[in-house]
């Protein structure tokens, strides 16, 4: 009998919308295929700007991704972040983090991911914040065992070269890797099943975890 060879790349930045509505479905495939998931942050948004900038442009289009998959965005993420005085949009801290977890265990980071997103459009988290991604990653890091000092972690985030470095090696290999799938930007998410692609994006990942699996299912 012939082992099945199954890979799954999943293309994101933890800033963008869109992956936001794709959560349970990661979520479900992190659970199920957790082996074989392999984040890919492609640093959609890792040029800081003032959130003032985009913050009527994303919240229409929040608006619009509730609407379609029934993701929340509260007035507390539209109050304090969308609308913060000095607010930054950055997912540098936030994808630097997600590497960081990553180094103790590979499926930290869908759940680091998942942990950031409902922070932020539920409970209206400034996740451009090294200290506030920091606390989230520390919490993330207890629920399996593991434990990490907050403001040693945000140091870590802020001002380590090498882990800046490893970062930014990730995020260029996603890029490449992202150049050579379908036009439109992420979500999107690469199956590879003894050899043989596909890409999945659409409503296989922002209507749950069940369309998604029976896909992948599909496949196999």
């Amino acid at each position: 009998m012939l082992t099945e060879s199954l890979e799954l790349q999943y293309f994101f930045d933890p800033l963008c919308g869109w992956c936001y509505a794709s959560a349970l479905a990661l979520e479900g495939l992190a659970e199920q295929h957790g082996a074989a998931l392999r984040m890919m942050p492609v640093g959609l948004f890792m040029q800081p700007r003032p959130i003032a900038a985009i913050a009527e442009h994303a919240w229409h289009n929040d608006q619009r991704i509730a609407e379609l998959t029934g993701q929340r965005f509260t007035e507390n993420y539209r109050n304090q972040v969308l609308l913060a005085p000095k607010g930054v949009f950055d997912s540098t801290a936030l994808t630097r983090a997600l590497v960081a977890l990553g180094e103790h265990s590979a499926i930290l980071e869908p759940r680091l991911l998942h942990a950031a997103q409902c922070a932020r459009y539920v409970d209206g988290v400034d996740t451009s914040d090294a200290a506030r991604v920091a606390e989230i990653a520390v919490e993330v890091a207890a629920s399996a065992g593991l434990s990490l000092d907050t403001d040693a972690f945000a140091t870590r985030l802020r001002n380590d070269p090498a882990l800046a470095a490893i970062t930014q090696r990730r995020v260029s290999d996603a890029k490449r890797a992202l150049q050579i799938m379908p036009p439109g930007g992420v979500p999107q998410l690469l199956l590879r099943v003894n050899g043989h692609s596909q890409v999945i994006v659409g409503q296989d990942l922002y209507t749950g975890a069940e369309a998604l699996l029976a896909r992948i299912d599909a496949a196999r």
